[in-house]
């Protein structure tokens, strides 16, 4: 392999515990880093268990989230906007346009720090910056306080 594709490429391979993780880094059209990983455990994915036999999984309490903003909560790769009083959304936190995780929420926008992409707290759609496609909505619910994806 050529030295400027080396420095371009990483691949990074582990064997532990039963499984293998294999992750693989390189630079994408525009100078960012894209990155993908596989993990192989050694089970089934047939066993795995339905995503709709999950339980909903906590975010967190719905008063962190501001009227006329949003909050990101990154573990999740989801941000929950509250564009009115008592009305919450939620979208995925990966900006469609080369797969950054959005930065903020500010002024009426969830702001990609990547490219500069900005999307509608109300329903996601791209409000200025490269981006085309809407980030995909995310199913919530808010109850006893507590906002909980679906």
């Amino acid at each position: 392999m050529r030295d400027d594709l080396k420095s371009r490429r990483t691949l990074i391979a582990g064997v532990g515990a039963g499984g293998l993780t294999l992750a693989l880094t390189a630079c994408g059209a525009g100078g960012e880093q894209v990155s993908s990983a596989a993990t192989g455990s050694g089970t089934p994915a047939s066993s795995a268990p339905a995503a709709q036999d999950a339980p909903a999984a906590g975010l967190g309490a719905a008063g962190d989230v501001p009227v006329g903003g949003g909050k990101i909560f990154k573990e999740q790769k989801v941000v929950v906007t509250q564009p009115k009083a008592g009305e919450f959304k939620a979208f995925s936190a990966i900006c469609t346009h080369q797969g950054c995780a959005v930065g903020s929420v500010a002024d009426g926008t969830i702001n990609c720090p990547c490219h500069n992409s900005k999307f509608s707290i109300a329903d996601g759609s791209p409000v200025a910056g490269p981006a085309k496609q809407p980030l995909p909505e995310k199913q919530i619910t808010v109850d006893g306080g507590q906002v909980k994806l679906a």
